[in-house]
């Protein structure tokens, strides 16, 4: 797992604004940029800050028809957090194990 990419997406997916125009666009498919500005309450200048973040943590692309810019989501990234959330419970649960396990060892039962 690459720490910096996991880095990326977490502060991508970290921010509310980010978030719901990921789920716009998994919910509508691709979109263009003004299109999207539509359902917020922000310049078009600062959807697309969010845009950018988005994109450099890998979470949307951009294609260009014309003087379009058409964004789509690319969940492929979020894979990095679906490791590092496994991880995290397997050691948790292998801590719970060891808890379980010291309590029948002192009980003599469960």
């Amino acid at each position: 797992m690459d720490e910096d990419d996991l880095s990326r997406v977490l502060k991508a997916a970290g921010d509310t604004t980010r978030r719901r125009i990921l789920t716009l666009l998994v919910q509508e498919g691709a979109l263009r940029v003004t299109a999207l500005a539509a359902h917020f309450d922000m310049s078009l200048n600062s959807v697309s800050k969010h845009i950018k973040v988005l994109e450099e943590a890998g979470l949307v692309t951009r294609r260009t028809l014309g003087r379009e810019h058409f964004i789509a989501a690319e969940l492929d990234p979020l894979k990095v957090t679906e490791t590092w959330f496994a991880q995290l419970k397997s050691i948790w649960e292998l801590r719970l194990a060891a808890l379980e396990n010291l309590l029948v060892s002192k009980d003599g039962k469960k």
